[in-house]
């Protein structure tokens, strides 16, 4: 299954007092990247963390972000105040206001927001453990649902093109012994005007040396025998885009001499065209895993 490079992916849980989310975003990239942003009671899980996506994602840049965000309290439940930290904030604030020449009043909402003066309710390291995981791999999971999703319409894209690719080489196949043909008769045609008695031996290895230089069956064997290799490596369930990416060199490069070779308007065309198709498949090779 071919998969994009490309997914976000958002999944929220509760734990204790908490609701806690977190959220997965993948862009393309030669590695495979891992970057994350996690809060200070989450930190533990980093390890496990990155073990959990390098087992299922082998390319592309991950951003794995976890926030969390305290649950609406109930009048049951109450606030807990860190009242050693309350003591000393407002004795701090105290002092301070002993050297400004006015001072300024503050609420008491204004202090339950200072950092550290309510108290977040203790929750078990294995229960936060195993919730953070579980709510990691369904996250990894819709992203990989993603993935493969995309990755299956650039599949599908890249059969199309490579269909196309085959269609202009065969028209390429057929048009070469005509293109050499008309070459050869030109040269002949030239030389009996220019030469009252030509020597026809040497002439002969002349263009037998033009018609291997012009000759471009090996460059199209060559672009037959890639495009099928594209074809066969669409189909393995497993990442391929380095694969692809080597093969969208090796047709490009055929195409080259395939064009430094033409002869004949038309084989420049059909070079052209070529050209043109790898390059579009280039661009979504770039995001294949």
């Amino acid at each position: 299954m071919i998969r994009s490079m490309t997914a976000f992916a958002s999944n929220e849980t509760k734990i204790g007092g908490l609701t806690i989310t977190c959220e997965l975003r993948s862009v393309n990239h030669r590695y495979c990247d891992l970057n994350f942003k996690l809060p200070e009671q989450l930190r533990f899980l980093e390890v496990e963390l990155r073990n959990r996506i390098v087992e299922q994602i082998k390319r592309g840049k991950i951003e794995c972000a976890f926030s969390y965000k305290k649950n609406s309290v109930t009048d049951e439940s109450g606030l807990n105040i860190n009242i050693p930290a309350l003591k000393a904030l407002l004795q701090a604030t105290s002092e301070i206001e002993q050297h400004m020449h006015s001072s300024r009043s503050f609420s008491a909402l204004d202090v339950l927001n200072f950092p550290g003066i309510q108290q977040i309710q203790e929750i078990d390291k294995s229960e936060l453990q195993e919730q953070s995981l579980a709510l990691l791999q369904t996250t990894l999971t819709q992203l990989l649902d993603t993935r493969e999703r995309e990755g299956e319409q650039t599949a599908l894209t890249l059969v199309e093109k490579c269909h196309k690719m085959q269609e202009f080489i065969q028209n390429a196949t057929v048009r070469m012994p005509e293109v050499l043909l008309q070459i050869r008769n030109r040269l002949l045609e030239r030389i009996n005007e220019l030469v009252a008695e030509p020597n026809f031996d040497r002439l002969e290895q002349e263009l037998v040396l033009l018609t291997q230089k012009l000759d471009v069956n090996e460059e199209l064997e060559r672009l037959k025998t890639h495009l099928q290799e594209v074809l066969r490596v669409l189909k393995q369930n497993e990442p391929v885009g380095r694969r692809l990416d080597f093969l969208m060199q090796e047709l490009n490069r055929e195409a080259n001499t395939l064009g430094s070779k033409s002869a004949d308007k038309e084989m420049t065309q059909i070079a052209i065209e070529l050209k043109v198709l790898i390059e579009q498949m280039r661009e979504q090779v770039q995001n294949i895993e």
